[in-house]
């Protein structure tokens, strides 16, 4: 994603064949330190990946009216037209030339990625709530490993072999298989090897795998966002050996790498963390945690006095750290607990500034809250599922383990900050908004037990509309509105691609929608599965159009920001109350789903909104959802539930209840 990537290449001849692995466990080459060693280089296919594609500007502005077609009155729509229309043929023309003109310029990266970098880090909202997600680990399956001590070394330990693995181009390269009888298979790994850098996606994609964007990954080590006035900076020093602990608001480092960058023993990890656990300190009465929940411009001017007040090497500590491990006191009640604490806590135990805090619950149960600047969900996510499995599969203690007899007060420091009265005066204002924010926000969870996945294919319809099905007939039900929504779409197939949107709420679902909650008497069982066959397809088609980044969110976003950066007035397509509208998504939603996740969440991204962090399992569906004052989330979910049991009732035929 950053221009300048330094993320070490393993030297293409050195690429693990029998003899080579044999020459290097000769000269003391540990594979325990690693959580694979792939005979593919993690960062092959980085060269050769395809470039982001700028849509035709005609299909961005087909694309943007059909979106807004169930948003609008007829009036409302003409005159949207009519200014899209101004803005193909006159500016916007204009801008999509120098656009696609740039882009040519700028083949090491995407068209999206500057401006995607800018949008998050000169955003000036506390990141907390506003942009950092959090996903929560299933439990261990072997229940006495979920012990607090046992699992934080044993996810510390996996964390740092995953750290190493990527470091040395050991990793798995990640790759999307549709075919992974061909393409997932050691003998296409040996083949695939060999092809050079600059033609190895080509090879991959004649056996239908396609290698994902990995230049987010360096980031997830060793790296911190940094309040700065008017544009934060992201920093990474991954020359730093130690490990950022929280806990009770008191921060603790200890070298998790040893100065050859051997992992530190999984005994001498266990024991600096039970020394650390048994800390009796009371919490400060002045966490400094607080601020980084503050506005980004306020927390930059008091990270400066911070600074100029003795502070700057401990603040390196903290900010160059392999990671941050937060560790809690107390047991997760339940999963609306559990989501609660895992994106937001109490203020005073998280950094929120850190690429990712991984939280450790006194009962063992684990999650990962992260920033989201540096990066998206696809990175976490196999960072996540290969801390579960190598924790869970391989673990690095077991619950009899002794700790080392070592002298954990020698190695693990108690960072102290100096703070003056304006610095306590900060972090007193930053509580205060912080606990008056988190009084408001509500969350509520459901697990649909009726059917899922299985179910939903067998009536060949994509469970993922189903769902988007679900939350348009559940908003129409609350609030008698058809709304902006957002579902988040990962470009990841493509040089340093981010994300796109797809826009769920089409002409389909409105009726659709309208239909099951207006006059579900009036249709047979046929005509509303007809309806729901619709959305489908349509669903389909707009989730294949944006993970191939035809969507039309992000080009208008680029040439918007182009405009302004060459200092030209805010074409009127901008200006126009329709696109204020759309941007503001009452319905934000993100899918996750993987084996090792419990729960995943985020907050509304407007004070009008939801949250919605939903999964389709096998057998049911999942969905959590968090609100604002003057929303209720737990309505809401009881409209989702509702809408699910009368779609399910008409594709299995029967009469719909009104």
């Amino acid at each position: 994603m950053v221009v300048g990537l330094l993320l070490r290449a393993w030297p293409r001849g050195l690429a693990f064949g029998p003899g080579a692995l044999s020459r290097l466990l000769s000269t003391g080459f540990d594979p325990g330190q690693y959580l694979q060693l792939s005979i593919v280089p993690t960062m092959h296919y980085q060269d050769s990946l395809p470039r982001l594609p700028i849509p035709k500007l005609e299909d961005t502005i087909r694309r943007y009216l059909s979106a807004q077609k169930p948003l609008l009155d007829d009036g409302q729509f003409r005159k949207t037209e009519q200014l899209c229309k101004s803005f193909e043929n006159g500016i916007g023309k204009e801008l999509h030339k120098q656009l696609v003109a740039q882009d040519k310029q700028n083949k090491h990266t995407s068209y999206i990625s500057g401006p995607w970098f800018d949008m998050y880090l000169t955003a000036r909202d506390p990141i907390v709530l506003n942009f950092n997600p959090f996903m929560s680990f299933n439990p261990d399956p072997k229940s006495e490993y979920n012990d607090q001590l046992t699992r934080a070394t044993n996810m510390t330990v996996s964390a740092v072999r995953f750290l190493k693995t990527l470091r040395a181009d050991l990793l798995e390269p990640e790759v999307f298989h549709l075919n992974p009888a061909k393409s997932d298979t050691d003998t296409f790994k040996r083949l695939i090897r060999f092809v050079p850098s600059s033609l190895s996606w080509y090879g991959a994609y004649l056996v239908n795998a396609y290698p994902l964007d990995m230049s987010q990954y360096f980031r997830l080590f060793n790296s911190t966002r940094l309040p700065k006035p008017s544009r934060d900076e992201l920093f990474t020093d991954d020359k730093a050996r130690h490990l950022l602990v929280l806990r009770k608001g008191h921060f603790y480092v200890f070298d998790v790498l040893d100065q050859d960058g051997n992992i530190v023993s999984a005994s001498e990890i266990q024991a600096h963390l039970k020394y650390i656990l048994s800390d009796s300190s009371l919490a400060p009465e002045f966490p400094l945690s607080y601020l980084t929940s503050e506005n980004r411009d306020i927390w930059a001017e008091l990270r400066q006095k911070l600074v100029s007040g003795g502070n700057e090497e401990t603040l390196r500590k903290v900010d160059s750290a392999v990671f941050c491990l937060c560790l809690d006191d107390f047991p997760i009640k339940d999963l609306v607990h559990l989501s609660h604490n895992m994106l937001h806590g109490d203020g005073t135990n998280r950094w929120f500034d850190k690429s990712f805090n991984l939280i450790i619950a006194k009962d063992g149960t684990a999650a990962i809250h992260f920033e989201h600047a540096w990066g998206d969900g696809v990175a976490v996510l196999r960072f996540f599922n290969e801390v579960f499995k190598d924790s869970t599969q391989a673990p690095a203690i077991t619950p009899r383990s002794q700790p080392a007899n070592t002298d954990s007060s020698v190695a693990v420091q108690k960072l102290n900050f100096k703070l003056n009265d304006a610095l306590k005066t900060g972090i007193s204002a930053a509580k205060e908004k912080f606990d008056a924010t988190m009084k408001t926000l509500t969350i509520d969870y459901i697990q649909f037990q009726r059917g899922g996945k299985e179910f939903l294919k067998k009536q060949k319809l994509s469970p993922d509309s189903v769902a988007q099905l679900a939350f348009q007939m559940a908003l129409l039900q609350q609030y008698g509105q058809t709304v902006a929504t957002y579902e988040s779409c990962s470009t990841a197939a493509f040089k340093h691609g981010r994300t796109e949107t797809i826009r769920p709420a089409s002409i389909f679902t409105k009726r659709c929608s309208e239909a099951f909650v207006r006059e579900p008497s009036k249709h047979s069982a046929g005509e509303l599965q007809h309806m729901i066959a619709k959305c489908s397809t349509h669903h389909n088609q707009l989730t294949k159009e944006a993970a191939m980044g035809q969507g039309f969110d992000r080009h208008l976003f680029a040439l918007r920001y182009l405009g302004a950066a060459k200092g030209i007035d805010l074409p009127e397509l901008y200006l126009d109350p329709a696109y204020r509208q759309i941007n503001h998504n009452i319905l934000s939603t993100s899918t996750l789903s993987s084996p090792a996740v419990n729960i995943g969440g985020f907050a509304p991204v407007v004070p009008d909104g939801f949250g919605i962090a939903y999964a389709v399992h096998d057998n049911w569906i999942g969905c959590n959802v968090s609100a604002y004052q003057g929303r209720n989330a737990h309505e809401f979910l009881q409209c989702v539930e509702k809408a699910l049991e009368g779609m399910f009732d008409a594709l299995e035929g029967k009469a719909i209840k009104s």
